[in-house]
């Protein structure tokens, strides 16, 4: 979406300004043909106009290991926003992947006795797999070992050195094999990388270097003229102050190892692992003429943990920059999750593995979990005591027990069919109904701005008020008083729960849809769309014997009386 360079043409102010300022016609026709085409879509911000469609990413997911919590937390916070984001009417294309090259991989592969290639096929096929399990809608899955992705990390060297942005020199200094990263000696914590990483002495190795330091004032003043493209705000001053101390040129090549792109024109070099994977996220696009990459990029947004934040807000908006490409608009970067208050590590042997959640919880369970437990940014702390208690009161108590007693009341009372001698509505039918109506809104905004746990407490708390409403109104008192206001007041909570299950398709698909089944829902009218007063429940439609959505978790030892 290249809003902010096409705003004249468009007829909006967007606060976005990207430096590279140059679009093809056929791209300004393409974008203004897709705004104008969509009837929905989603609440505006100074870097998303909510109509154009939306690129989400999640980083590519290093080989070296299975995956664990953190890989199943990004992805379904990246599978929440897309799937809002469909649901809005909007065209998404989300996008995960594997990074299979550099050191790392190469010494992984040498001890377990296989070829890189052999090792990177056999883990890769993991992550994907994770994907499944989780539920996860991603629109593809690169590979950086793909031929397609090596040809255009090659393009963009070639662009670089066109431009004279990459040069041949010597290195000497500290890197980090666990991260990829080379280190200044200020940055060493205790002889380590900042993040505990050990470091190790590279010693006069030839290397190709981008001219990083060139664009210290052209990043300082993009942050300035977009303060929110990176987020939240604690990450951007981290960004600021780190570039503020001045930028060195990077080193982009290696050749103390061989798993790697090769260098175009070398036969010794292989690229620095970072302009190899972060170029992933355009040539999954199939940059640079293919329908996808007009269509699709920039990025609307870029997910990532916090410890990768330099290579995305420093290394890749630099790379970016100096290659002719528009920036993407928006990175997130999440915390981390610990487990019982203490930091998760093999040593530890406290590593969480996503498989065993969903076995023992199940899959909307643990997305639900993942999404509600922390705010979406900070860092959260994993129990299992805390996962049982949040997924028996919000979804087995609140929502689950609300679903079952008013379609049991429903199926029972009313020949088990949808109300229909409803009517008139009072005061407090009109007061939930209107907050159903305007929680699209509430929960729009919230994911706009990637605040997901907003986004879930809004349902949360719609479901909270229609319990209390339920409670009120007593409908099993009026059974024996006022059977039309017993079918009112059940119409209206079934009216309610079909908003909530609908906007909690994002988080909990399975069971939000198992609810609209049980709500007699069609199957065509689930959209956001939908969730207007043209699309009610139909009055006297048939509905099934309900059954439970969300059994509770009995962990005797984890759940106090």
């Amino acid at each position: 979406m290249i809003l902010s360079l096409l705003a004249g043409s468009l007829g909006r102010t967007l606060a976005f300004r990207n430096p590279i300022a140059t679009v093809s016609r056929l791209s300004q026709r393409t974008l203004i043909g897709c705004c104008t085409s969509l009837r929905y879509g989603t609440p505006s911000t100074s870097f998303d106009d909510g109509k154009c469609p939306f690129q989400v990413t999640t980083p590519i997911y290093y080989v070296n290991d299975k995956p664990h919590i953190g890989h199943a937390y990004t992805s379904t916070a990246c599978d929440v926003i897309a799937r809002f984001m469909r649901l809005s009417g909007r065209e998404v294309f989300f996008l995960s992947g594997t990074d299979e090259h550099g050191q790392k991989v190469e010494q992984s592969a040498e001890k377990r006795g296989l070829n890189p290639q052999e090792f990177v096929d056999e883990v890769s096929v993991n992550f994907r797999d994770l994907l499944g399990l989780m539920d996860i809608s991603n629109d593809h899955f690169v590979r950086t070992t793909s031929d397609e992705h090596k040809e255009v990390a090659q393009k963009l060297w070639n662009t670089l050195i066109e431009k004279d942005y990459i040069y041949l020199g010597t290195y000497e200094g500290w890197y980090s094999v666990r991260d990829e990263c080379f280190y200044n000696e200020s940055e060493l914590v205790d002889g380590k990388a900042p993040t505990g990483a050990e470091v190790e002495w590279v010693a006069k190795e030839e290397s190709y270097f981008f001219k990083l330091s060139a664009f210290e004032d052209k990043l300082l003043q993009f942050y300035e003229d977009n303060p929110e493209f990176i987020a939240p705000a604690g990450r951007r001053n981290e960004v600021i102050s780190f570039v503020k101390g001045g930028l060195r040129d990077l080193s982009v090549s290696r050749t103390s190892f061989k798993w790697g792109v090769q260098v175009p024109g070398s036969d010794k070099h292989i690229m620095y692992v970072w302009i190899d994977a972060l170029t992933n996220y355009i040539s999954a696009l199939g940059y640079p003429d293919s329908d996808n990459f007009s269509k699709f990029w920039p990025a609307s947004l870029h997910v990532i943990g916090k410890d990768i934040l330099r290579f995305h807000a420093v290394y890749w908006p630099a790379m970016l920059m100096a290659a002719g490409i528009p920036l993407p608009k928006r990175l997130f970067a999440h915390g981390w999750w610990t487990k019982d208050g203490q930091k998760i590590s093999k040593s530890l042997g406290n590593v969480i593995d996503p498989v065993d959640l969903v076995e023992q919880y199940g899959v909307d369970q643990t997305r639900f979990f993942l999404m509600t437990e922390v705010g979406f940014g900070n860092d959260g702390d994993f129990s299992d005591k805390a996962f049982i208690q949040r997924v028996n009161v919000n979804l087995a108590n609140e929502l689950g027990n609300l679903c079952q007693r008013t379609l049991s009341m429903v199926f029972k009372n009313c020949g088990k069919q949808v109300p229909s001698d409803v009517g008139p509505y009072l005061e407090e039918d009109e007061k939930i109904l209107e907050s159903a109506r305007t929680l699209l809104d509430r929960a729009g905004k919230e994911v706009s701005n990637q605040a997901i746990h907003r986004y879930a407490d809004t349902v949360i708390e719609m479901v909270w008020d229609t319990n209390k409403y339920i409670d009120t109104m007593e409908p099993w008192a009026l059974k024996k008083t006022d059977t039309k206001r017993m079918e009112t007041v059940l119409y209206v909570i079934m009216e309610v729960l079909r908003h909530v299950a609908i906007l909690y398709q994002p988080i909990i698909p399975d069971s939000a849809n198992k609810i609209l089944d049980l709500l007699n829902v069609p199957k065509d009218e689930r959209t956001f769309a939908h969730l207007t007063d043209k699309y009610m429940i139909k009055e006297g439609s048939a509905i099934s014997k309900p059954k439970a959505v969300f059994p509770r978790i009995e962990v005797e030892q984890l759940v106090e009386s």
